[in-house]
């Protein structure tokens, strides 16, 4: 999923830095380029973290449910 949300982020500052670019480039485009690609990194950086978060997550109950049937059957 993460993925997706990347390609869509990246498809939506791309469009963003097009629009800013039709009248020339100029010092306030490229901050607000460059902010818009810093937000999209932080973004996608806490999707990653969000889904590491999961991932640990699902494992750590996985783990305790076969810790819990193992004590059930002695």
């Amino acid at each position: 999923m993460s993925d997706l949300k990347r390609d869509v982020r990246d498809a939506k500052t791309d469009v963003k830095e097009a629009w800013r670019n039709v009248d020339g480039e100029s010092l306030g485009d490229k901050v607000a380029n460059t902010t818009d690609r810093a937000k999209d990194e932080l973004a996608n950086a806490g999707d990653e973290l969000h889904e590491q978060a999961d991932k640990a997550s699902r494992e750590a109950s996985y783990q305790q449910g076969r810790a819990d049937e193992l004590s059930r059957s002695r």
